[in-house]
């Protein structure tokens, strides 16, 4: 009975050292293998997507700047002048003509007017060429018109 139990034990602890062995080698490449072929699949669809990406943020920043731009001509009776530009939004302009009444917090959220995508300056115009303004990112490429990514993305064109 006593070696009984003995050999039950040996074999209980036999079975937690077998129990406690890693992976094996082939089990860790297939395991690398899979993930190369899954990552050969998801990453080639996510990199196409930084131009995709850079149009949509400028067309919110265009959406931004217009809110504001309403707000502004809420207060003081008409829009920013080309000349004053979109800093208008964020420091009270000292040119003609003078707002009425200009919010010292602002019209744009951070005080600061964004970039586009691109790093470059919005394009603003007013009265506009298509509406009371017109604001204009000339895309990748930073030239009138363009195609894909190089696209200008304008204020009158948005959804």
């Amino acid at each position: 009975m006593k070696q009984d139990i003995e050999l039950l034990n040996q074999m209980n602890i036999k079975a937690k050292h077998y129990n406690l062995k890693g992976f094996t080698l082939i089990e860790l490449m297939v395991v690398v293998v899979i993930l190369g072929i899954l990552a050969s699949m998801i990453v080639p669809k996510l990199m196409g997507r930084t131009d995709e990406a850079k149009i949509v943020k400028a067309k919110v920043d265009i959406s931004a700047i217009e809110t504001g731009l309403k707000l502004y001509r809420l207060d003081n009776g008409n829009y920013p002048t080309t000349e004053q530009g979109l800093l208008a939004l964020i420091q009270e302009p000292g040119t003609e003509p003078l707002p009425r009444k200009w919010n010292k917090d602002g019209y744009i959220e951070k005080s600061q007017i964004p970039k586009d995508p691109w790093d470059r300056e919005y394009i603003y115009l007013s009265p506009g060429l298509h509406n009371d303004y017109d604001i204009i990112s000339y895309g990748a490429d930073g030239a009138p018109g363009g195609e894909g990514s190089d696209a200008d993305i304008k204020s009158w064109e948005l959804d």
